[in-house]
């Protein structure tokens, strides 16, 4: 091009080249764009050639220049590259490989190292296999995606409801007797082996609750609706907690059973009310039968008390019966005048019986009627 980069004749001595605009050569700063002076021209630009007495900047050579810088700050250009036609010193090389080892590094550390709080229980698996099963505390594994870990509360107590207490809906039973029972219940459990409870079962809720059922059913069509709904009640529930364990073992569930509760346990409510009639009319029937009993006893006892005493006065009759027949009759006086104002005075010549009293009235009216 005819404006291609030429040494001034004035600077050919100098060894200075000019602005390919044709700017001067001039030991002035020059900005981004090698214009001298840090402005650009504003002169006429010619029809085939650089702006005349002016420097509009070179965009070809500032892609050029910056295409440099780039290299040089990646580590892969020539050290010293120009930008503005003066020289500049290397840049440093950015140590790309350690900082993609801290990275790496710092992405190891951070998924190797984990927590498992108290209570809980840390399943790992290397691979999608189970590995091991770790207790509270820090645990270090291998980073993810070869080691992974999945918390499960291991102490907490769970419970299960089944059937509505408060009579919202109703689960049927057919007892042995065949009777339908509306029964509601729970079922209280925990883990016994967290790698069981992860890995063989699917949904450990549902399982629970369909195994209970199943086993409610089976304890309740052996019973009668008396017995369901009285006093067979608790034995019922512990049979039912005995049979679910057993059949969560043969899943090998990792479950424990802590207990069933049996929280109702009713006639159906088409019939509930007459249920209620007669169930109150038995303990009304109980009630008097107990009554009846605790009479009996009562007189039982005072019966055979007397006899015990008859036995012990007979005893003493047969070594003296003189002085028992004379003992007997005086506490049977006794008792006859036990309300009669009397003195009774035994002695020889004596009269036996004595109206003292009567004799002191008399003396006390006599006394009265002289005083007037």
């Amino acid at each position: 091009m005819p404006w291609e980069n030429n040494e001034d004749s004035g600077d050919k001595g100098s060894g200075r080249k000019r602005n390919p605009w044709g700017g001067g050569g001039d030991g002035g700063s020059r900005n981004p764009w090698g214009v001298p002076g840090g402005r650009q021209g504003s002169g006429p630009r010619g029809e085939d050639g650089p702006p005349r007495g002016g420097s509009t900047p070179d965009f070809d050579d500032f892609i050029r220049r910056s295409q440099e810088r780039l290299r040089e700050m990646a580590g892969g250009g020539r050290p010293g590259g120009r930008l503005g036609g003066g020289g500049r010193g290397p840049m440093p090389n950015i140590p790309w490989l350690w900082v993609a080892g801290g990275l790496l590094l710092l992405a190891i550390g951070s998924t190797s190292a984990y927590r498992i709080n108290a209570g809980e229980r840390g399943v790992v698996t290397r691979f999608g296999q189970y590995h091991t099963t770790v207790g509270p505390g820090f645990h270090f594994k291998l980073p993810v995606p070869i080691d992974q870990v999945t918390k499960v509360q291991f102490e907490n107590i769970r419970t299960t409801e089944i059937g509505s207490p408060q009579g919202a809906s109703e689960n049927l039973m057919i007892t042995g007797d065949q009777n339908i029972i509306d029964i509601a219940y729970a079922v209280r459990w925990r883990l016994s082996n967290a790698e069981q409870f992860l890995f063989q079962i699917k949904d450990p809720d549902a399982t629970v609750r369909d195994v209970t059922e199943a086993a409610m059913r089976e304890m309740i069509g052996r019973a009668t609706l008396d017995n369901a709904i009285g006093p067979e009640r608790a034995a019922i529930a512990e049979e039912v907690a005995l049979r679910t364990q057993e059949i969560l073992d043969s899943y090998r569930s990792g479950i424990r059973i802590q207990g069933v509760d049996i929280r109702q346990a009713d006639p159906p409510a088409a019939v509930d009310e007459a249920f209620k009639d007669v169930s109150a009319a038995q303990q009304d029937a109980q009630q008097f039968l107990n009554q009846a009993r605790a009479y009996a006893q009562q007189v039982q006892a005072q019966a055979q008390g007397a006899t015990a005493a008859f036995d012990k006065v007979y005893e003493e009759y047969r070594l003296a019966p003189e002085v028992t027949r004379k003992r007997m009759y005086l506490e049977t006086m006794e008792q006859v005048l036990a309300k009669v104002d009397k003195t009774i005075i035994e002695a020889p010549g004596v009269q036996s019986y004595l109206p003292l009293t009567e004799l002191q009235r008399r003396a006390q009216s006599a006394s009265t009627g002289a005083g007037q």
